[in-house]
């Protein structure tokens, strides 16, 4: 039976990925909320063990990461994100909040889309010397902290556009009924037009992929919590129109039926 998972919503599988790495979140300061949700640190230590190959579910969120390859920023991937560790190594990262982004860069997010960009050419050559520090820190603490000096001395001016589109995700992400932009627009009393070019510009991705992902991973969520799932009574709760239509979008992003990937 799978354990409940614990490694957040978004990682597939968490019972296995608990005996493969470990991974722990941080806040972060009362400066950088505006703009960030949390630093992630992921390490593991598989000498002598095969290789592990993990699977994400992405979120409508840009990345920046500090590991041994060098700083990247990772744009938010439409596809299924597939990574494989072995040996041992440690990385720090830094999810921003959906729109948290857009301040740093000034340009629109929708230009990282499915995209890993080194970090310098879109935060500049100080990045470097972060990176360094960041990977010479001895733990947790001291990686976030290396973390924090960098982006607070980067810190832009507060956007209330950016702030409305993290709510606007919040939003979606806590009402399984939203499905459609117009719903959302009758919510935020934005026209769809608005929406999309508010999405387009700050969080990299349209509204009608942020909902149809977070019900995917309301269905994955509940897949990996070990008790049998009425998978039609699933499809109804999440707004899809029957069960066939919450396999195909499953199928379709994460390669198997939801059913097969429960018991796997």
């Amino acid at each position: 039976m799978r354990v409940k998972p614990e490694l957040g919503r978004g990682v597939l599988h968490p019972d296995v990925a608990g005996t493969r790495f470990r991974l722990d979140r941080y806040p972060p300061s009362g400066a950088l909320a505006p703009f960030l949700d949390f630093y992630w640190v992921v390490e593991w230590d598989l000498r002598g063990r095969p290789p592990h190959e993990q699977k994400i579910l992405p979120h409508p969120n840009v990345n920046l990461a500090f590991e041994a390859s060098g700083p990247a920023v990772f744009g938010v991937d439409r596809k299924l994100f597939v990574r494989q560790i072995g040996g041992c190594g440690r990385v720090l990262g830094v999810r921003f909040s959906p729109g948290g982004f857009r301040p740093f860069w000034n340009a629109p997010v929708s230009r990282l889309t499915d995209r890993t960009v080194p970090a310098a050419e879109v935060l500049g050559a100080g990045v470097a010397a972060a990176h360094e520090a960041v990977m010479e820190a001895a733990d947790d603490a001291a990686m976030v902290a290396r973390a924090e000096e960098f982006l607070g001395a980067a810190r832009p001016n507060r956007d209330p556009a950016a702030e409305s589109a993290a709510g606007i995700v919040a939003q979606i992400n806590a009402d399984p009924a939203l499905l459609r932009v117009d719903q959302l627009a009758a919510m935020t009393g934005l026209s769809a037009r608005r929406l999309q070019r508010l999405f387009a510009e700050y969080v990299g991705v349209g509204p009608k992929w942020v909902m149809r992902r977070a019900r995917l991973h309301d269905a994955a969520q509940r897949a990996d919590q070990g008790a049998d799932v009425a998978w039609a009574e699933l499809a109804a709760d999440l707004g899809y129109a029957d069960q066939s239509h919450l396999t195909r979008e499953f199928t379709a992003m994460i390669g198997v039926p939801p059913a097969r990937y429960a018991h796997a």
